[in-house]
């Protein structure tokens, strides 16, 4: 893969962060007032968008396998949650409040869709990252 694709792929997953961390960053003002433990479901949204952020940031500074593996866990642990908490009824867990949405609005679909074009291009990376060059005889 030469030097085009790789930023490419860096475009691909800042997108793809920036959506995200746009769509947390406007959702959690909806759930500032949901205070049903330790930690509000807004104070969440917030740290999601600020990972994403940083993720993004250190991509930019650095695209390596590393970095690519940060935004594989940011955009892979966002999309889960988003998955699971649509799907499943959690409950409660420690401090972190119940966020069971059974629902669909474009937001949380435009969040998700965010999550997964950055997890496809930081999967890009990693592949890319992966693969080893040459030894030099």
């Amino acid at each position: 893969m030469n030097l085009v694709a790789r930023w490419g792929l860096v475009l691909v997953i800042v997108v793809g962060l920036g959506i995200d961390a746009y769509t947390h960053l406007d959702l959690a003002d909806i759930y500032t007032g949901v205070t049903t433990s330790t930690v509000s479901q807004a104070t969440l949204f917030r740290i999601e968008a600020v990972a994403a952020i940083l993720a993004a940031m250190a991509v930019v500074v650095r695209p390596n396998r590393w970095t690519a593996g940060l935004v594989a866990a940011v955009t892979g642990g966002g999309a889960f949650a988003l998955l699971l908490y649509r799907f499943v009824s959690v409950g409660k867990l420690g401090p972190l409040p119940d966020m069971a949405e059974p629902f669909w609005y474009t937001k949380k679909s435009l969040s998700l869709t965010g999550e997964l074009i950055a997890l496809l291009g930081s999967l890009g990376l990693l592949a890319y990252g992966a693969r080893r060059r040459p030894v030099a005889a």
